[in-house]
């Protein structure tokens, strides 16, 4: 598994477990950490995307 379907998975994971439980400070913790994975992800693809050539852009 790559490293962007890695956290993409995690993310997720995290966020319906947010929705099934009922501690106010669990679901911040878990929402907080998917969208710290989700952050990730925007920088490793902006890395991917700043490293490609121009021709494979195309």
């Amino acid at each position: 598994m790559n490293t962007i379907k890695y956290l993409e998975d995690q993310a997720a994971r995290a966020e319906r477990l947010a929705k099934r439980i009922t501690d106010t400070l669990t679901i911040e913790k878990l929402l907080t950490f998917a969208g710290e994975r989700r952050r990730e992800i925007e920088v490793i693809a902006g890395k991917h995307r700043g490293t490609r050539s121009p021709q494979t852009m195309l």
